[in-house]
């Protein structure tokens, strides 16, 4: 049986792609893909793949989760399911531990090497989408405030840009626990607001249901609703600046190292990631329906960007 894992990233419309799967999951069965989320993989199943503080040891809690992976992929079989597709962005670790340590998934490498081991090295694709870290750091940190967590600081967003851990670093810790594993970038500008075209990156199926495929969930609160979460834990709302729309907690120097970072990372994984993944941007054609804006996909300046590709 064929497992492939959709690890998010969060902040990458993982949700959205979720909700497609699971209203679309009769019809993808049919088709002989089975497809656990997080109703299931947060009702049990993969508990102890991480250990958790208790009485047992973090041996007997793997050994346990692979005990109970192993039979629920034997029902899948059972019913006549060729694969199964896992989503769930907190394999790879919680969005609020990379506000804590200024860092994207610093625990990545080991947790899946433990996830590899609980599904007993049967895992065959591994698909990761990757976002703008000017975007992504300023959805994370609207969703992390309107949570109750502090507004940042000067430093804090100073630290996210200087002390910044990329995305090839991420990937390259991916690449070394799941060692053979195809390992399928996903870029969010291109797939966010195209569920079927992700599932299809990853499956290789063509004829792709598009019920539910349109939508957008989960979205980062904005101003106003940041605002009110702050005032309705008595916090300081004249740390949020004054407008509507979206936040973006960057000033422009910052927003450009960032993107510059970006840039490189996408200029690296479109260059062949030194065989460690391969970057997916084909998307199907366009359809009517709303799609999440597009942003810079290009290394650093266009000209700069020009320039090196030339060379």
């Amino acid at each position: 049986m064929e497992i492939i894992l959709h690890l998010g990233a969060h902040r990458t419309a993982s949700t959205s792609f979720q909700h497609y799967m699971r209203a679309n999951a009769a019809e993808l069965a049919a088709q002989g893909l089975g497809y656990w989320g997080p109703e299931v993989t947060r009702d049990g199943v993969l508990s102890g793949v991480i250990p958790i503080a208790g009485a047992m040891s973090a041996t007997v809690q793997l050994d346990r989760a692979r005990g109970r992976i192993a039979l629920r992929l034997a029902e899948a079989r059972a019913q006549g399911l060729k694969r199964v597709l896992v989503s769930d962005e907190n394999m790879i670790g919680a969005a609020r531990r990379n506000l804590r340590r200024g860092r994207l998934y610093p625990g990545i490498g080991e947790r899946m090497a433990r996830f590899a081991h609980a599904f007993d090295g049967r895992i065959t694709r591994v698909a990761l989408s990757v976002r703008g870290q000017d975007s992504w750091w300023a959805s994370a940190l609207a969703y992390g405030v309107g949570r109750g967590h502090a507004v940042p600081e000067v430093d804090d967003l100073d630290r996210l840009v200087t002390v910044n851990r990329h995305w090839r670093e991420v990937i390259g810790d991916l690449a070394c626990a799941l060692r053979g594993v195809d390992l399928v970038v996903l870029p969010h500008e291109a797939h966010a607001g195209r569920p079927e075209d992700r599932l299809r990156a990853m499956t290789g199926i063509e004829a792709l249901p598009r019920k539910a495929s349109r939508l957008w969930l989960n979205r980062a609160p904005d101003l106003a609703a940041l605002r009110r979460a702050v005032a309705a834990r008595g916090g300081d709302v004249t740390q949020l600046p004054e407008g509507e729309g979206r936040w973006q907690p960057f000033d422009r120097d910052q927003r450009l190292a960032l993107q510059e970072a970006y840039a490189d990372d996408l200029f690296w994984l479109g260059a062949g990631a030194e065989g460690l993944a391969r970057l997916c941007e084909e998307t199907g054609p366009d359809e009517a329906g709303r799609h999440l804006p597009s942003g810079q996909n290009a290394r650093g300046h266009q000209n700069g960007f020009e320039e090196r590709r030339l060379a």
